[in-house]
């Protein structure tokens, strides 16, 4: 491959990583919760009420009864709420020798049909059944000047709202942290065992959806006024 195409094929792949950021930073503004009226907006957008309760030593779960969904998820991951659901970032072993930079999953809730991004080139598709609702899937991959990139996505139409869940494993060029030799090997090794238990883990968590129903109040119109 000459110099020109190895250019053209770089400045293809940066523009479908950045059309992913752009589409991933679209989905987390254009959110609205169940129930929750179209044409509505403010300023500061309140984040929805959640919970978090141990399950066992190494699981934890999340509830948020105002997008209408719980999962399950690995305690250490470092949970922050959003404005459509709930952010992990999870923690790197920076005792191992490796180059992964990013690793993060994202579960967001929003009104609307789901829709994947815009890209070219998906690496594999699928379903996933999850207490006998279907999730579609898609996985991408790519590399670009040495720092690999990968998205696992699943979504799942509920009514009018779509649930939707992202892996993101982003791991800088070798050459970048000057890793040669059998320090290299090991490094690319590691990176592959780090992205496949993410990846195993980020799938168990989908596999815990669940719709948790929430209390109702008393229907107030089969309620005798009181006699004065």
């Amino acid at each position: 491959m000459n110099k020109n195409s190895k250019n053209v094929l770089i400045a293809v792949v940066v523009i479908i990583v950045i059309i992913l950021i752009v589409w991933m930073s679209g989905r987390k503004g254009d959110v609205q919760a169940p129930g929750t009226e179209q044409g509505t907006s403010t300023s500061t957008p309140a984040v929805p009420v959640s919970e978090t309760v141990k399950v066992s030593g190494s699981v934890s779960k999340y509830q948020n009864s105002e997008l209408g969904f719980a999962i399950n998820y690995p305690t250490n991951w470092q949970k922050g709420d959003t404005t459509n659901g709930v952010q992990f970032v999870v923690p790197i072993d920076q005792t191992q020798v490796s180059t992964v930079n990013r690793l993060q999953v994202d579960v967001a809730v929003t009104s609307g049909k789901c829709t994947f991004p815009p890209v070219t080139t998906v690496e594999k598709r699928g379903t996933l059944v999850v207490g006998g609702a279907t999730l579609n899937m898609i996985a991408i991959s790519n590399t670009v000047q040495g720092r690999s990139y990968f998205n696992r996505m699943y979504s799942l139409e509920k009514g009018s709202i779509c649930y939707f869940f992202t892996y993101t494993y982003v791991a800088l060029s070798p050459d970048s942290k000057g890793l040669t030799g059998s320090n290299l090997t090991q490094a690319q090794n590691n990176n592959k065992a780090i992205k496949a238990t993410v990846d195993e883990a980020f799938t168990a968590l989908v596999k815990s959806l669940t719709f948790p129903v929430s209390a109702t109040g008393q229907d107030e119109t089969s309620v005798a006024p009181a006699k004065k």
